[in-house]
């Protein structure tokens, strides 16, 4: 196993949430079990710095969509966006649709501001998940 300190782990942590809600690949919860597993202490402390961490990068593809020249053909995060609004950016941890509906939602000019709130509030709660069902995996299955 790597050997890593706790401020380490956290920047790592911060690094891969921040890359993996790009439209580059990346997948922070593999990093946040890692640290979590090292150093479970750090639970919110991990949560914290991956919503903090990965908000922005979904607010990256947000930007990249203000910015696109021509309208998007219709595809499924297109269609869930006019459907539900701001809404369906709580499932922009989801992966690959997850990037489209960021994308979508810079180009249809969703409020950023409500954006990113839905962005942070989905992402929360997804590594409150993982964060969690890993600490049961650990003390049910590692213990």
């Amino acid at each position: 196993m790597f050997e890593f300190s706790p401020d380490a782990g956290l920047w790592g942590l911060a690094a891969a949430a921040f890359l993996s809600a790009t439209v580059l690949p990346g997948n922070s919860e593999i990093v946040l079990v890692g640290v979590l597993s090292k150093f479970p202490t750090l639970f919110w402390q991990c949560i914290v710095v991956s919503t903090v961490a990965n908000t922005p990068g979904g607010m990256t593809s947000y930007g990249i969509g203000r910015f696109l020249p021509a309208k998007p053909e219709k595809n499924k995060a297109l269609i869930w966006l006019q459907r539900y609004g701001a809404w369906a950016l709580l499932l922009s941890w989801v992966p690959l649709i997850g990037d489209a509906l960021c994308v979508a939602a810079g180009w249809v000019r969703v409020n950023p501001w409500l954006a990113m709130l839905m962005m942070a509030l989905g992402k929360f709660v997804r590594y409150i998940a993982v964060a969690v069902g890993w600490a049961w995996l650990a003390a049910t299955w590692f213990a």
